[in-house]
Order: structure tokens, then sequence, then C-alpha cells
């Protein structure tokens, strides 16, 4: 067992989710200050140490070797600092990191972390949903039974909604949401930082729509918005339909109704125009 004696300190380092520019002058210090970077990928790595002239030696550290490297990680620690970096963002946040800082802190290393880049809080505040209370999911399970049950159990909380989500899996994600969350505002971050950034809102259901249009790309963001109180809980589809046919049968222009009913509805204006009613 390394021993918890002089050991060094264990930095958690930020790294840019695409705009090099993002990553922070303390962060560029620390990078090349310690004797050793433990690195996701080594090579995306290296490519931002050789941007910036940064010669310090590297190691891997990977989901898939995270545990057999801890040792020698811990044995670094003896005689230097060491850096954890991921391949963008913020380590630990949905990236390696957790074992080796809870290896770190139970072997009494100081465990640093320096604020930087992650796609987390900028999909967040550029929302335009509530920020006071949020709730963060991390990657959904990847089968949709899975994510199913994952969304059941935070379907009656209020808090604003965020996770990640692989563009193979964008379609099926908002599909689930659909099923289990409802007709939702949601906005859809893609790229951020990046030449193609985009910050699509809308509600669920047109992101559906929207994003169906060709193959997703690039990474993204999700931000839901939580449940609502129940007195202003989002309307059924029964409920919509009842109150449509009743103002058309009224002899209210389909327009004017379907925009009236979707203000209190909470419904898509088009999603109540687009209703069959008998």
């Amino acid at each position: 067992m390394v021993s918890s004696f002089q050991m060094g300190n264990l930095y958690i380092v930020s790294t840019p989710i695409g705009n090099l520019e993002d990553i922070t002058l303390r962060a560029l210090r620390v990078l090349r200050d310690v004797s050793l970077i433990a690195a996701e990928d080594t090579r995306t790595t290296r490519r931002l140490l050789t941007h910036f002239d940064i010669k310090t030696p590297l190691t891997s550290y990977h989901e898939h070797n995270k545990l057999s490297k801890l040792d020698g990680i811990l044995s670094a620690l003896q005689a230097g600092d060491v850096a954890l970096v991921s391949d963008a963002g913020t380590p630990g946040l949905s990236d390696p990191g957790y074992e080796l800082i809870r290896a770190a802190i139970d072997h009494a290393v100081p465990v640093i972390p320096l604020p930087g880049p992650s796609a987390l809080l900028p999909a967040l505040v550029a929302s335009g949903l509530p920020t006071d209370s949020f709730l963060y999911l991390g990657f959904l399970p990847r089968k949709s039974s899975a994510r199913r049950a994952v969304l059941q159990t935070v379907a009656g909380l209020p808090y604003t909604l965020v996770c990640y989500e692989a563009p193979h899996r964008l379609l099926d994600t908002l599909a689930d949401v659909s099923a289990v969350l409802g007709m939702r505002p949601i906005t859809v971050a893609r790229e951020l930082t990046k030449l193609y950034e985009q910050i699509w809102r809308g509600s669920v259901d047109e992101a559906l729509e929207a994003f169906g249009q060709s193959e997703p790309r690039g990474e993204f963001t999700l931000v839901i918005a939580g449940a609502l109180p129940q007195s202003e809980a989002v309307w059924t589809e029964e409920q919509v339909r009842q109150a449509l046919a009743m103002r058309l049968a009224a002899g209210e222009p389909r327009s004017i109704a379907a925009k009236a009913i979707a203000e209190e509805a909470g419904w898509p204006r088009r999603a109540v125009y687009n209703l069959d009613v008998e």
C-alpha cells in the first residue's frame, strides 16, 4: 500500500470542450508545473499540450485502466504533483476521475480543483429555464427500458433536468423523454464552444421533429424543464382536444383557438392546431 507521507497535490484540471481559448491561465501554469499529467487519452491531451508548448510527461488514465493505474499514480504523487485531465471538460463529471480522486482523499493527498470548462453550466444558463435548482443526470442509460425507468424517477420533480447524450442516441432519448415526461420545454445544446455550436429551444416533440430531419451529429446537452405544480401542469391530450372542439363548434377560427389553448394548456401551438377533433 502506498504511504500517505509527504504526498504531492492532485490537481483536477478542466480543459476546453472545443474552443482552446477557454483554458485558464491557472490551468496552463499547473499543467506546466506538475511532475505528471494523468490523461484520459494521451493523444488528445498531447495535442493540447503541444498547442501551448507544454512538455510535462503524460500517463494514460481512462475508463478501461482506471483501477489498475491507481497505484502507479499514487506512487507518482510521492515524488511530486499530478494533474488529472479528461479529453474535454471537467474530470470526474461524466468522465474518468472519481476513483482516483477518491483514492487520493483516502491517502490524505490534497485534492485541488481548478474551475474551468464544462458543457453543463453553459447549456443550463443559456437554456432560459430555471437555474436556481437543477438535477444533473449525466449520460442516461443506453437501453430504452432503463432510460425510461430513470426518467420516471425524476418525472415529478420540480428541478430543471440536465443530461448529456451521444448523437446516435439523441432521437431515441427524445422519444423516451416525450413518452415519460410529456411535452415539456427543452433546450438542446449541440457542439458548445465549437464552430457549429447550436442552442435550440422548443418542446420535446418539436425537438424530435427538428433533429429528426437529418442524422444528428456532434455532442449534445439536453436541458429539460422540471415538473410544474399540479395547478400549472400541462394539459392531457384529451383535455386539449375537448377545448379545441368546443371553440371550433362555437365558430372560432382554428388558428385563434389553437393559440389561446396552447397558452393555457402548456402545449405548442402547432400541436394543438394539428389535433384531429370530431
